[in-house]
């Protein structure tokens, strides 16, 4: 038996030996470096476990304790009026009535049996008030020190490797929750397993920011340095509103905030204001970039009262946001701002975002690395489809080239200054989709969306060499001959329609496929990162290989193997590819 790779997680410190055992089986045994295991007493395992510990704290509203949480859905009282409780943005109700009718927790009734979760996974039935106050008891104080680290957290899935005695690999572990985490790290501490953690792992902080991680010390020290850095609004009140002036005017001013949705006088203005870019300067001065680059400039003010903080915006010429907004969610990197009358806005933080546009600013964007078409819609129709695996590479010298089945297609572009903003205007022969005439309307370092009246374009920037793993699964495919070894539709498996092909992944983007005749089918091919690993293939419109034309999450990559598949909108798996290498 071999054990089985995981995606990503390749361990570079693992010797490899062959030994027969007393049946003469073959067995590929990989040791491990003490150094790399996780023990049952160190400070990583106790970190690991306290950073997926439940967080208790976000319904403190309801039972007035961070270690325990109350499952939905849950039917309350306040003042006698009856809600029910079925998702965490409930809670807003609950904290509206308070607020509203200045209520306090005393006029909460809940109606009992209910269930909670301890901050161990464990689940309790309490049947009254009295039970939910005892066990309540048994947590901390409003705002006390717990054990949970809540200012960091994993980005599943991750995965670990399990050792017997003599530190041979007998198992992979996949985590994909806080729950199974807490639960396997928990065996680790009580000495029931040897394990080590597959790197690199990715961890997201309380400020929306991700970091990676590639072995225990690094990981140990990302948990001890980030674990007192966000207030973990452990008190008992709704929501974060524990903060004062001074804080909320420091957050506002810390980064450019985007407009995320907005609504004025119960009219749905989102298409009008959304990616609208608001900076919040000194002296009370905020500035208001439109997308197409105008910059409009009004006063900000802050207050906060017994209820809340709320944000007043006055405008000159930007009537809809001049307002006395009343801050009802606040969290790391979003504020929701909400005023009677049907006035909503959802502000998200965006440290990246580039508020002063300028030609060369735009030039040297669009020089940094390829960038793929993520979305291209012309009239209505998307044509994205089009341009999978073709990224464009546009030079100093205002050429621009793509990248199409391995050949490089030769165009031009410029950058040019008009009154409604910047324009990015592209030539390239036999492509009229792309030869238009470009309004800048978003930029950041990643990403790049254009508008032409009723045409909409999004780049992403494409940079393979700066991505270890992007970098380790392009040189895998380049190496040898590939077969498809499963194509499965739905419940139909259609593997049979490739038997007689033979894969070849070319360094410059081509793919081929050769049936037994020696017929060649030509394509392109990208693996890229977008919230994950994806590899894009576009084939001639011949069969059956035009239906494998289509942007595949990569799900799993061992030295010999990788495994794509299609996923639906609500999740659901659609279509499974498997890529194997030729003996």
């Amino acid at each position: 038996m071999k054990t089985k790779l995981k995606p990503f997680f390749l361990l570079p410190f693992f010797a490899f030996i062959m030994l027969t055992s007393c049946q003469d089986e073959v067995v590929d045994i990989r040791t491990i470096e003490d150094s790399e295991t996780i023990t049952a007493n160190s400070e990583l395992a106790v970190l690991i476990e306290a950073t997926s510990t439940k967080d208790g704290s976000m319904d403190n509203i309801i039972d007035r304790a961070s270690c325990l949480t109350v499952e939905l859905p849950v039917t309350v009282s306040v003042h006698g009026l009856e809600v029910t409780i079925d998702s965490t943005e409930d809670y807003k109700i609950i904290a509206a009535l308070f607020k509203e009718f200045d209520y306090e927790y005393r006029d909460l009734g809940i109606f009992f049996p209910i269930v909670v979760t301890t901050s161990d996974f464990t689940e309790i039935t309490i049947e009254s008030k009295e039970g939910l106050i005892e066990l309540a008891q048994e947590c901390r104080g409003d705002n006390e020190d717990d054990d949970d680290i809540e200012c960091i957290d994993f980005q599943y899935p991750i995965s670990f490797s399990v050792y017997n005695s003599k530190f041979q690999v007998m198992d992979v572990v996949n985590i994909e929750g806080d729950r199974a985490l807490y639960r396997f790290i928990h065996r680790v501490r009580e000495g029931e397993v040897f394990a080590s953690l597959n790197f690199p792992v990715s961890m997201l902080l309380g400020d929306g920011s991700k970091i990676i991680v590639n072995n225990n010390l690094a990981l140990q020290n990302a948990i001890k340095e980030a674990k007192d850095t966000c207030d973990e609004d452990d008190d008992n009140d709704y929501g974060d509103h524990d903060f004062t002036k001074e804080r909320l005017d420091h957050l506002l001013q810390i980064c450019p905030w985007v407009v995320y949705e907005f609504e004025r006088n119960d009219d749905d203005l989102d298409d009008k204001y959304r990616e609208y870019a608001i900076v919040f300067k000194a002296e009370n001065v905020v500035q208001v970039r439109t997308r197409g680059g105008d910059m409009l400039t009004g006063t900000w003010s802050t207050r906060v009262v017994d209820n809340g903080a709320l944000i007043k915006l006055e405008f000159d010429s930007l009537v809809d946001f001049t307002l006395e907004w009343f801050v009802y969610d606040l969290e790391y990197g979003r504020i929701k701002l909400y005023k009677a009358g049907g006035n909503r806005a959802i502000l998200k933080k965006n440290c990246d975002i580039v508020i002063d546009y300028s030609k060369e600013r735009i030039e040297n964007y669009l020089q940094e690395c390829f960038w793929r078409v993520e979305r291209l819609n012309i009239d209505g129709v998307d044509n994205e489809t089009e341009y999978i695996g073709t990224p464009l590479k546009f030079n100093a010298d205002n050429g621009v080239k793509l990248r199409v089945n391995g050949e490089l297609l030769e165009g031009t572009y410029q950058v040019n200054q008009v009154d409604a903003g910047f324009m990015l205007q592209i030539v390239f022969e036999g492509r009229p989709d792309l030869n238009l005439e470009w309004l800048v309307t978003f930029l950041e370092p990643g990403i790049i969306k254009l508008e032409n009246a009723d045409n909409k374009m999004v780049l992403k920037r494409y940079c393979p060499e700066l991505d270890d793993d992007l970098k380790y699964i392009n040189g895998l495919l380049i190496l040898g001959d590939w077969e498809v070894a499963k194509y499965q539709d739905g419940e139909v498996e259609k593997t049979s329609d490739y038997n007689d092909f033979t894969l070849n992944f070319m360094a410059t983007g081509l793919v081929t496929a050769t049936d037994l005749e020696a017929n060649v089918i030509n394509g392109s091919w990208l693996a890229y990162r977008n919230e994950g690993l994806f590899m894009g293939m576009r084939f001639e419109e011949t069969d059956p290989f035009t239906v494998l034309n289509h942007r595949w999450r990569i799900k799993d990559v061992s030295t010999t193997r990788i495994e794509l598949k299609d996923f639906s909108a609500s999740g659901e798996v659609e279509r499974i590819l498997v890529l194997e290498k030729k003996n």
